[in-house]
């Protein structure tokens, strides 16, 4: 018999898994823009009056722009980022990461020096910054810092904000203890242990007084 205190574990995806579930997640992300984009056009189509013609055009340049902050983004921090080996400029990431994440509610503070690193350590440090916002659902400051210099740096990302909280079981899939549901919201901090694991470093999601922080160490 099973002991039924233990944690809850599931079977790693595979590799085609693993890259169907990333795309799942990528146009999750844009569905919500392309759609508004969508919408927009439709209204144009109808011959409308003037005020709301100019509302239309509003929304396609706020959703255009968005989805591509968020195309962008998500090349840097899923895709390949260049080949076997590169290196990653922490301008453009922060570039990047102010582009998908600073909407009216969520706000960057990035106290990271401009220097390249490795690639696979710029793609676990926006997909921290992903695991850390979804820490404070109703907007705050993500502050971002060194631990370290040099190509061995690694990140510490404090979350605050009205009502910060631990998501469920995202600690487990990044620690490990939980094998990554089916799903792509399950699939993205389970993808940052991986990335955490190939730069030789351990993600950690806990509380500190009213704020969360992610650190990889």
């Amino acid at each position: 018999m099973s002991d039924a205190s233990s944690p809850a574990t599931t079977a790693a995806p595979d590799m085609l898994e693993l890259a169907a579930l990333l795309c799942s997640r990528v146009c999750h992300d844009l569905i919500s823009p392309v759609g508004a984009i969508v919408n927009g056009l439709e209204v144009l189509d109808d011959d409308p009056k003037p005020e709301d013609r100019e509302f239309a055009l509003d929304l396609i340049r706020k959703s255009a722009k968005t989805a591509s902050a968020r195309l962008q983004f998500c090349r840097l921090a899923f895709g390949a980022a260049g080949s076997s080996g590169a290196q990653i400029d922490l301008g453009d990431a922060h570039t990047m990461a102010k582009g998908h994440i600073e909407d009216g509610k969520c706000s960057i503070t990035w106290n990271l020096p401009r220097l390249l690193l490795p690639k696979n350590r710029v793609k676990l440090l926006l997909n921290m910054l992903v695991v850390a916002q979804h820490t404070i659902p109703r907007g705050g400051m993500l502050t971002v810092d060194p631990v370290g210099e040099g190509e061995a740096m690694s990140f510490r990302i404090t979350s605050t904000g009205h009502n910060a909280r631990l998501p469920q079981n995202i600690s487990e899939l990044l620690s490990g203890e939980r094998g990554p549901a089916a799903d792509a919201h399950a699939i993205q901090p389970y993808y940052t242990r991986l990335l955490a694991q190939a730069c030789g470093l351990t993600v950690t999601l806990k509380p500190e007084g009213e704020a969360i922080i992610v650190t990889a160490s």
